[in-house]
């Protein structure tokens, strides 16, 4: 552990924009709201601004992605394939717990099961994590009941604490070590450490009642979604609350579904395209002839929150799929983020109504 006094952040952010596309929290100067993206310089980039309102999935997931391009002659009946290079170095700053175990979900989807995603493998490559204890949680985040926030554990290569003064400089790799090194940090000793859990619990404190009274339930919901015994009317009030908008799956740090076309262009080469795609969508399940298992709203809806609550898909992230970010409960017009969900699990158990 190290200690980064505030007046030498712009050196550490400096050196990494020297380095590295940066990316990390920017405050919108219109609307006020704070973005995840790519700063244009490291003097954008805002570590003390609340949590953004996007994730930074986009930096190895784009929302529209060319992932390779092909020619084919039907004379010769020869193949040619185009990738095109994607490896960058980027450094994400400012990286909140939750999103972090986000992109965790995604290298267990991507990279950690029997194939792997080239794509996705080249978007990581090079890539430097910097997170930042959360200390400012929005009212709908939840990551206390979902053990992701709001101090990361693992997957990160420096993490940041908000001390006052200073930061808490943690290392969590050899590439984050090397920089301590590099910037002629000062160690840190056991009393910055009990600060840092201090200024953690102070955090937890600021949690919304609901997120803390949820913590209880998400374990009965669990339970309840992995065995199948939350019953057909609940899932029917939910999806009677869907507006099939997609909203809760793009804002999601963890949602990993997507689409693939191939896209003919006047040039000859005939484009590969990966887009986003969510199971909200009426389409998402459909077959060719027509033939689509999981028209009704309420049956795509119980697949999403079975992705993010069930044991099973656990077992495959090693953590929740949900990450408790709450941005789809702050996007979802019909109400029915993920805490509501499991509200409307422990009515039908208490028997309580709406």
């Amino acid at each position: 552990m190290y200690i980064l006094p505030k007046s030498d952040l712009p050196m550490l952010l400096r050196t990494l924009a020297d380095r590295y596309e940066l990316f990390g929290p920017i405050v919108d100067p219109v609307s006020g709201e704070t973005l995840f993206d790519r700063a244009a310089s490291p003097e954008d980039l805002r570590l003390d601004a609340p949590i953004p309102v996007n994730t930074p999935k986009f930096t190895v997931f784009p929302h529209l992605e060319r992932i390779l391009s092909f020619r084919y002659d039907r004379d010769s009946k020869d193949l040619d394939i185009v990738r095109d290079d994607l490896v960058r170095p980027k450094a994400l700053v400012g990286v909140r717990s939750c999103d972090l175990n986000g992109l965790l979900c995604f290298d267990r989807f991507f990279l950690g099961q029997e194939y792997v995603d080239e794509v996705y493998r080249d978007h990581r490559r090079k890539m430097l994590i910097v997170t930042n204890t959360c200390v400012r949680p929005f009212v709908q985040c939840f990551c206390v009941c979902t053990d992701s926030g709001p101090y990361a554990a693992e997957g990160y290569d420096v993490n940041l604490t908000d001390l006052g003064s200073a930061y808490l400089f943690e290392t969590g790799s050899e590439k984050g070590a090397a920089l301590a090194v590099e910037l002629g940090l000062a160690a840190a000793g056991p009393a910055d450490a009990a600060a840092r859990d201090a200024a953690v619990n102070h955090s937890i404190g600021l949690f919304d009642g609901q997120a803390v009274e949820n913590k209880a339930w998400i374990s009965r919901a669990v339970n309840r979604l992995t065995t199948g015994f939350v019953k057909p009317e609940t899932w029917e009030y939910i999806g009677r609350q869907c507006f099939e908008c997609g909203a809760c799956s793009f804002v999601c740090p963890s949602c990993s579904c997507f689409n693939i076309e191939d896209v003919a262009t006047q040039a000859g080469p005939t484009d590969r395209l990966r887009t986003w795609d969510s199971c909200s969508f009426e389409g998402y399940a459909r077959m060719a002839g027509e033939h689509n298992p999981r028209r009704p709203v309420e049956d795509r809806r119980n697949k999403r929150f079975f992705c993010k609550l069930s044991y099973s898909q656990s077992k495959k992230y090693l953590r929740p799929g949900c990450v408790g970010c709450g941005r789809c409960a702050r996007v979802c017009p019909g109400d029915i983020g993920l805490p509501n969900v499991v509200t409307a699990i422990r009515r039908e158990t208490t028997g309580s109504k709406p």
